[in-house]
């Protein structure tokens, strides 16, 4: 018999138990067989070896068929003759049974047959009494073993569900065990790595992979005293400070190498979906790497040193100090910090600067006889402040030859290097500056300190003559976004806003000074607008020191830093670019030479066009709908505005507008008030006259009093109607607020 689905099967239970069960599935290539049977009101099933079941089942077995076939063959082949027994006789199949109850009455047997049929119904009976032992005998034999059967499974049919249950188990475990003790080898690796950097360290394996990958850059180069000074017209470098005890405090990372001299290097740490970390490692290359090993001296050197020349020369110099808050700047254009806001002022790059102008005044340009003389302001949330003159507010201006004015601004004759440091002292300590989430004073402006060469004027002091040269030093603000921009209260976000504002303005206008001829978008800030003569003319130089934190807490700060002077000079990762003519200058202490040598530079030609009218280009008519064109052109190259609408446009506009009405309305109430009090002076006489002079007339009096009313009635109502103004724009500005999430990587 074939076993298939729907057969039914001997099978022995777990217990020892036996009784039938119906097939449900057959699987011979895995030798098992899915049996089901109804048992207490509920249908069970169970999957059971093949062999099990064959030795229960022997008509299924296919095997066993085959032997009994060949056994039965050579006895019913054999040529004995021999009288077959009973049980072959029933058994075999060319033996024909005699048939029941077809006997017919007309079939009466003779004598003879009768008597014959008494012999062999002898012969029957003895012959079945031989059968009936031979079977007892049979039976009792084979008894035995199917006793034996019963009680113990066959070897194979044990080994074969061993191998199909346990033996699956045994895979699981040994998988299990493989799989720990490979964990626990890792983990003992790991261990070891982790008591070498820093046990309590929870970024130890971010910094195991950061030192293996700094391990492959071979010996890291620093920046001395004997290195080439490049001649650059825009000089853009980058200055890493080195952890701070707040840092260290909380197991900060360096995650900042310097490549070689050029290249800076920042490891950002990542994870992915499935928690795996790793490093996205990021290049960018600058005219110059300064690491945490470099002072303000060397710095000085490479980046402000080489364009103190060019002032006596009649040329514009401009020194940047850009970065995040708590990134340097303030170290390194003003100098240490000693005690709190105390500042050591001699080891910073304004004294260094103007250490070197007084030296080159009296020594190598005596002969052009020329005055010194400094100022100092700031420009803080869209408005400029004189810090010589107690915070005086300023205006900027521009006269009848386009030329940028800053009327009533303080400028004092300097004559050495003492006189400097007493006016940064002054200033420092009025400067604007608040606390962030980056640093406890933080400074929200922007500083900006210029020393003027004029030539002898008709002063007393030899002041007042036309301008010669003129040497910015710019300490910029913050470029920190986020919770101290966008998610504090209105004042904060508005300093937020201007700062980010002047940032891009300021990228744009040196991005059009390197590329000779494109616009400068100058108005578009105070910052640029103030700075206008720094960026035209074919004598303007500017440097860029790009300040960066180190921590791995200040990785994306450092990023947006990095790519602001990255975008202000696009030298690239690999420095590609046509090779062109470089100057070299050897500086000494009493002159400087200059020689030229061919060298790979990404920066554009500096020959062509060096008219002043070359940056004045008039924008495109695309943006000409805008009410400021400037100010759209910066926000339409911004990151933030890919989808092409207006709402950086609108944020800017409606912080602009709310800046201009409130200088209106404080101007307006201030003339208020002054005319409020002239009229009161003249109320106050005029009661006195009615009460006093009997003689007073009174149809004068009411007239001039209704007249005084009627004035007091018109100043308020353009008064009120600036408030009014005033609130809407503090609406509007709230509303486009809302539309930004965050302001502009700058």
């Amino acid at each position: 018999m074939k076993l298939e689905v729907g057969t039914t099967v001997e099978i022995q239970r777990s217990d020892g138990r036996i009784h039938s069960a119906s097939v449900s599935g057959v699987d011979f290539v895995g030798q098992n067989v899915t049996v089901e049977w109804f048992e207490f009101g509920e249908t069970k099933g169970k999957e059971i070896n093949l062999d099990q079941v064959y030795s229960l089942n022997p008509q299924f077995n296919p095997k066993a068929a085959k032997t009994s076939k060949r056994q039965s063959l050579p006895h019913h082949g054999g040529g004995g003759g021999g009288i077959p027994t009973r049980k072959e006789a029933i058994n075999s199949p060319s033996v024909s049974r005699p048939a029941r109850n077809l006997r017919s009455k007309s079939m009466v047997p003779t004598a003879q047959q009768q008597q014959h049929s008494g012999a062999v119904k002898n012969s029957r009976a003895y012959s079945r009494k031989q059968d009936s032992v031979e079977d007892s005998d049979e039976t009792a034999i084979m008894s035995k073993p199917m006793e034996k059967e019963n009680k113990k499974p066959a070897p194979g049919v044990a080994k074969s569900r061993r191998s199909n249950c346990v033996k699956e188990v045994e895979r699981l475990k040994q998988n299990r065990e493989n799989r720990r003790a490979r964990q626990s080898e890792v983990k003992k690796e790991q261990e070891q790595i982790k008591s070498e950097l820093d046990p309590s360290n929870p970024n130890w394996q971010f910094l195991k992979m950061i030192l293996d990958y700094q391990a492959t850059m071979g010996e890291l180069q620093h920046i001395g005293l004997n290195d080439p000074i490049i001649d650059h017209q825009i000089c853009v470098c980058v200055r890493k400070r080195p952890l701070n005890k707040k840092e260290n405090a909380k197991k900060d990372i360096d995650i900042v190498a310097g490549a070689d001299k050029q290249t800076t290097i920042v490891h950002e740490c990542k994870l992915k979906v499935d928690l795996t970390k790793y490093l996205d490692n990021h290049k960018f290359r600058f005219d110059y790497s300064f690491d945490e090993t470099a002072t303000n001296e060397i710095v000085y050197r490479y980046t402000a040193k080489p364009l103190v020349d060019s002032i006596f020369n009649q040329g514009m110099a401009t020194c940047f100090a850009y970065g995040q808050t708590g990134s340097g700047k303030t170290h390194t254009m003003g100098g240490d910090f000693t005690q709190g806001k105390q500042q050591d002022s001699s080891k910073g790059i304004y004294c260094l600067a103007a250490n070197d102008i007084f030296k080159l005044q009296k020594t190598k340009y005596k002969s052009l006889d020329l005055i010194v003389s400094a100022s100092f302001f700031e420009i803080y949330s869209g408005k400029i402040f004189d810090l010589l003159n107690k915070r005086k507010k300023l205006q900027v201006l521009e006269d009848g030859k386009a030329q940028v004015q800053i009327p009533n601004l303080n400028e004092t004759t300097v004559h050495n290097v003492n006189d400097v440091m007493k006016l940064l002292d002054q200033g420092m300590k009025t400067r604007t500056s608040g606390t962030t989430s980056a640093n406890q004073n933080s400074s929200r402006s922007h500083a900006i300190f210029q020393m003027i060469l004029r030539k002898r004027g008709h002063g007393k002091d030899g002041s007042m003559g036309s301008l010669h040269g003129k040497f910015s030093l710019i300490d910029l603000a913050g470029n920190e976004r986020g919770a101290d921009t966008m998610s504090s209260d209105r004042q904060t976000r508005l300093e937020g806003a201007e700062i980010n504002k002047s940032l891009l303005a300021l990228k744009e206008c040196i991005r059009a000074l390197g590329k000779k001829g494109a616009h400068l978008p100058f108005r578009a800030s105070k910052l640029t607008q103030v700075l206008r003569d720094s960026f035209i003319g074919g004598n303007a130089k500017t440097c860029m020191i790009a300040m960066i934190s180190p921590g791995l807490s200040c990785v994306e700060h450092t990023l947006n830093t990095l790519r602001y002077a990255d975008r202000a000079k696009e030298l690239g990762p690999d420095g590609r670019g046509g090779k062109k003519k470089k100057r070299i200058i050897h500086l000494d202490d009493d002159d400087e030479e200059y020689s030229e040598e061919e060298e790979d530079e990404g920066e554009e030609s500096e020959e062509g066009v060096n008219d002043d009218e070359t940056n004045e280009r008039p924008l495109s008519h695309s943006n000409s709908h805008y009410r400021n064109a400037e100010l759209a052109m910066l926000c339409t190259k911004s990151d933030q505005n890919r989808d092409g609408s207006d709402d950086l446009y609108n944020f800017h506009e409606a912080v602009s507008l709310l800046i201009e009405t409130e200088e209106q309305v404080i101007d307006e109430h201030r003339s208020s008030m002054e005319e409020n009090f002239s009229l009161l002076e003249e109320e106050k006489k005029l009661l006195d006259r009615v009460e006093n002079d009997v003689d007073c007339d009174l149809e004068e009096y009411v007239h001039r009093l209704d007249m005084i009313l009627m004035e007091k009635i018109e100043k308020f109502t353009t008064l009120r109607e600036k408030v009014s103004q005033f609130k809407q724009q503090l609406f509007e500005e709230e509303k486009a607020s809302k539309n930004v999430r965050k302001l502009p990587f700058v």
